[in-house]
């Protein structure tokens, strides 16, 4: 099966994104995570490590999933596979 230049820019846009977005994901929730003891500061009135821990990283995948959805939107109607609403 040959797959056409329009499927594979699609695929290739498609696989950077998603890199790119689980690498954030990732550091948001390992990398930040494990050194935010590390960041001893105040932020709204509380211990960042706190901050951090109980709300930041939620806010993060809530933009994370919005971002993308948004993005993939976009590229299926570039590339001519959006679904019909």
């Amino acid at each position: 099966m040959k797959v056409s230049e329009n499927h594979q820019a699609y695929w290739r846009k498609n696989l950077r994104i998603t890199s790119i977005l689980l690498l954030i994901w990732f550091v948001v929730t390992y990398v930040v995570g494990y050194f935010a003891r590390d960041m001893n500061f105040t932020f709204f009135g509380w211990p960042f490590s706190f901050w951090v821990a109980s709300q930041g990283s939620l806010v993060v995948y809530v933009l994370i999933i919005w971002f993308y959805a948004n993005y993939m939107n976009r590229l299926d109607q570039e590339h001519g596979v959006a679904e019909e609403e």
